[in-house]
């Protein structure tokens, strides 16, 4: 998940600095977060839960005042927590808060779900916790994982005096696959949309081949399909591939040149597709694999590897596509970074994203099972589709969020 935009690093290292020194210092580390946890932060900026986290500490502590972030490390000395290293709470040495925040998903609280949870029941033995659930379970886990993962999620929220999710559609999952019918308050991933630099780069109106036109003064477009975020099976990386493919095989049809390899590009603006990021841990040869079978297809396929902040917003405006094609998703930052870039993403249409529509009207491109291809054709045909009106809705942002967490904190949470 990559759901923010502001740059929180000047203030996260103040924020855990102040709270690192006053923690160490034993009983003055509670003097300022009587009212308001802490929210624990880590070490990864490429992990989007832990950018998240980062970004609404220093968030909340530069709407309250108040020193708030507090890195893992300091807060539970189990060594690369989130790198994945079997250390279990017995390593553990405690700093006391008497509240703390925890932005949580397994894959990075622990090497295994269970491991995972086994490191939220033990902070929550001497630390009052509230959390906030990404990457709920799911069936698209399978079987086996779906049982651990939903075991493991079911034991963090018993262990957790308040749960946040992030939309409706998780808070029906947390109910459907972990059995939690507890309350939970839903606070939305934020979007802070940047604006537009004001030397644009584009040509004004510049036409395509096909006829159809660029919006006036934008970025010109790459001419690639973008897909934002780690790449892993499911991501629907393949699935935009296919359909590209797909986009290709028709316009040779339509031309009557059926010899040749089958390469034909299906656009001169959209040439190829591209992950705008880095293969998840673990999956380097699934990325690979995909990368072959678009070749065979005729349709150029990479990743970018990580990205920067900065150089994320650039290619993002830049792709002649924005897509976000994950079927399975629970709450996703990449929509959100596509809005905050000013882009108005292809979707599936699924639970959540109708959801995510009803929030922030104008935002997103609902495509049904199976009309992906045909919504990349019509995006091609209208590239100002792909582009957020002026007026468009993208509340809530950081701030709007930040208050959210502040309020829940201190009127609906029974610590």
């Amino acid at each position: 998940m990559s759901g923010g935009a502001v740059d929180p690093s000047t203030r996260e290292a103040t924020a855990r600095d102040s709270a690192r020194s006053t923690a160490r210092d034993g009983a003055a580390a509670t003097i300022d977060l009587v009212e308001l946890p802490v929210v624990v932060t880590h070490h990864d900026p490429q992990h989007g839960v832990a950018t998240y986290a980062a970004q609404i500490a220093a968030t909340v502590e530069a709407r309250t005042g108040r020193h708030l972030a507090l890195d893992v490390a300091d807060l539970l000395d189990v060594p690369d927590v989130e790198g994945g290293v079997d250390a279990g709470p017995d390593d553990a040495v405690d700093v006391g808060v008497p509240r703390a925040h925890l932005q949580f998903t397994d894959r990075l609280w622990g090497p295994s779900p269970s491991a995972a949870a086994d490191v939220v029941e033990h902070l929550a033995d001497t630390t009052a916790l509230t959390v906030t659930l990404h990457d709920l379970p799911q069936t698209s886990d399978g079987e086996r994982n779906l049982r651990r993962r939903g075991e493991a999620y079911g034991r963090v929220v018993a262990a957790a005096r308040g749960v946040v999710v992030n939309s409706d559609h998780e808070r029906s999952l947390l109910r459907e696959w972990v059995g939690f019918d507890g309350p939970v308050e839903v606070i939305p991933l934020p979007v802070d949309r940047h604006p537009l630099p004001a030397e644009r780069t584009g040509p004004d109106g510049q036409t395509g081949p096909d006829g159809q036109t660029w919006p006036a003064g934008l970025p010109e477009p790459d001419g690639d399909v973008a897909v934002i975020g780690f790449f892993y099976p499911g991501k629907g990386h393949a699935e935009v591939v296919a359909a590209v493919a797909g986009l290709a095989a028709a316009r040779h049809d339509a031309a009557g040149d059926r010899g040749g390899s089958g390469a034909t590009r299906p656009d001169a603006r959209a040439t190829g597709v591209v992950a705008l990021g880095r293969a998840s841990s673990g999956h380097e040869t699934e990325l690979q694999q995909l990368v072959e079978e678009a070749a065979a297809l005729g349709v150029p396929f990479g990743a970018t590897g990580y990205l920067d902040d900065a150089t994320l917003l650039d290619r993002a405006r830049r792709a002649s596509v924005p897509v976000a094609a994950h079927q399975h998703v629970s709450a996703s930052g990449s929509i959100a970074t596509w809005i905050a870039a000013g882009r108005r993403p292809l979707v599936p249409d699924t639970r959540y994203s109708r959801e995510m529509a009803a929030l922030r009207p104008g935002t997103l491109t609902l495509y049904p099972d199976g009309g992906l291809a045909a919504a990349i054709a019509t995006a091609l045909a209208d590239p100002a589709s792909t582009w957020l009106d002026d007026d468009a809705r993208t509340l809530p942002g950081l701030d709007e969020v930040a208050d959210a967490y502040a309020a829940w904190w201190a009127e609906g949470v029974r610590w």
